[in-house]
């Protein structure tokens, strides 16, 4: 197995923290998140980083009691880079101060101003005499450590950008990871770069590597997956397939929630195409009786979980002899699994498809993509050469359109919302638009409308059309479709789908919304 470079990130808890890693992973470095209270000694020792990020944090410096880096960082000899708390407490740890308040608040957009002396870490920067940056900070550093020198300057951050250049360590009171920062980024690449990051954490590396790891994990025995036909699981099973062949069985629960087509779709892909055993499990009736009168969306998540869990296990004793579970976790799921202060976080995803299965089936876990974000997951999808239009789908939710269907759930209201949702993705592919888009869909709401069609009265069903922008799906805006777009739209759904003769679009951000409706 390759030892790639590693870089460690020290979880103060900030909210962006997941932001420092992804553009690091962009620059082909491996690195992970470890809470700060779960790094010691030992861990620094056995991880061996070559460089280090302290993250920002909402505690202050000032507290007594409040968050640290492990003293013996200090010495390891590796670049040190701070942000915003991470500079707080790399002042307060070497000898500087740190202050509360005092007028010197910081939240939004701001402009650093470099001194008179060059420093590595900003080559690149301010072209115009200035550089916009993203802060967000209480407290402020009032007097450097020793050894340090102040190398930029905001109006109420004297200490924006220090650094002691002869032990490598950095510091900055902005937020490098956001957009908000423009050249962010490239301060990361310099970091990287003055570390001695050889770049070699690439997809087509990681695909070799993580089938040699499943291949020594399985050896002989039989896994099977729940395949929900969305870009993790599938991504997921190609690799395991690619690894270990027909020892892997999928299990493809259809629950009748799925967009049109879909199906059949994924059945062919994986039988026909990869030639994988596939158990297609078409529970489409089961799930639609169950829901049969329900309304409230809790109830109705609740009721398809517990059902797929019993589904599936139905169908995966059918393999007959199974040793392991492959699921498509994810890293963001693995942080999100332990808070910074290191007790459970709240769940992120009650709909999980496979979630409490390998206790109860009493199986062992085989998780490929647990060290990879949804970017490198697509990344390794084309990797492995699964269709481009299948890798770059929008989200899709666990729970189908059972939650784009508010009130209760009829097979007549999924059949109309299936082929008006087909109609509207079809109009944003044809425009274009759809690589623009986070995550486009129809919702079909619980009210008739009263319209006119030709000479007669009809009363039929509203729409909601839904298309929304965003980095990681945490904040959301509306697209800015044009007027004709729209009126485009509303034309092809309702000549097209029987059943609607209205036609809504939504323009609530996230938040004060979800992106789904329910």
């Amino acid at each position: 197995m390759t030892q790639h470079d590693r870089l460690l990130i020290i979880d103060f808890g900030s909210q962006v923290t997941q932001l420092i890693a992804r553009r690091l992973r962009e620059l082909n470095v491996y690195c992970e998140i470890h809470p700060y209270n779960k790094v010691d000694d030992a861990v620094l020792t056995s991880f061996a980083p070559k460089a280090v990020i302290l993250s920002g944090g909402p505690d202050s410096v000032t507290r007594e009691g409040s968050p640290r880096a492990p003293e013996s960082l200090w010495n390891l000899g590796v670049p040190v880079l701070g942000i915003c708390y991470g500079q707080q407490t790399m002042m307060q740890q070497l000898g500087g101060l740190v202050e509360h308040g005092h007028g010197t608040a910081e939240f939004g957009r701001a402009f650093v101003t470099p001194t008179t002396d060059n420093l590595s870490i900003l080559d690149g920067w301010f072209a115009d005499g200035k550089e916009q940056v993203w802060m967000s900070h209480g407290d402020h550093v009032s007097r450097i450590a020793p050894g340090f020198t102040v190398y930029g300057t905001s109006p109420n951050a004297p200490f924006a950008v220090t650094a002691d250049v002869s032990r490598h360590f950095y510091a900055v009171q902005f937020h490098p990871e956001v957009h908000h920062t423009p050249k962010g980024a490239k301060l990361y690449e310099n970091f990287i770069k003055l570390a001695g990051f050889k770049g070699d954490w690439t997809m087509g590396a990681y695909r070799a590597e993580a089938i040699a790891k499943i291949r020594a994990q399985v050896g002989d025995a039989k896994v099977i997956c729940g395949l929900s036909g969305g870009v993790d699981s599938s991504v997921a099973a190609v690799l395991i397939h690619e690894a270990i062949g027909d020892q892997l069985t999928c299990v493809f629960v259809d629950h009748g929630l799925l967009r049109l087509g879909e199906a059949e779709q994924v059945v062919s892909m994986f039988r026909d195409h990869y030639h994988m055993p596939l158990i297609h499990a078409d529970e489409s009736a089961l799930f639609l009786g169950a829901l049969e009168g329900i309304s409230d969306p809790e109830v109705k998540r609740k009721t398809i979980g517990r059902l797929f869990i019993d589904v599936f296990q139905k169908h995966a004793h059918e393999v007959g002899g199974a040793t392991f579970l492959a699921q498509g976790t994810l890293y963001p799921d693995v942080i999100e699994s332990v808070s910074f202060s290191g007790g459970p976080s709240v769940t992120i995803k009650s709909h999980h498809n496979v979630g409490g299965l390998p206790e109860k089936m009493g199986l062992k876990l085989v998780e490929p993509l647990r060290e990879l974000f949804k970017d490198e997951v697509r990344a390794l999808g084309r990797e492995l050469g699964l269709p481009a239009s299948f890798i770059g789908r929008h989200p899709f939710p666990g729970p189908g359109l059972a939650i784009r269907c508010p009130g209760e759930i009829t097979a007549e209201k999924l059949d109309i919302l299936r082929r008006a949702d087909a109609v509207y993705i079809d109009q944003i592919r044809k425009h274009g638009l759809y690589d623009e888009i986070w995550q486009a869909f129809a919702a079909i709401l619980p009210m008739k409308t009263v319209g006119v069609m030709g000479d007669g009265r009809t009363y039929d069903y509203a729409l909601a059309l839904r298309a929304v922008t965003s980095v990681d799906g945490m904040t959301a805006d509306y697209y800015p479709f044009t007027h004709d777009f729209l009126g485009e739209t509303m034309t092809r759904i309702i000549q097209e789908v029987k059943g609607v003769n209205r036609v809504f679009y939504d323009v609530t951000s996230k938040p004060p919304g979800t992106i789904e409706l329910e």
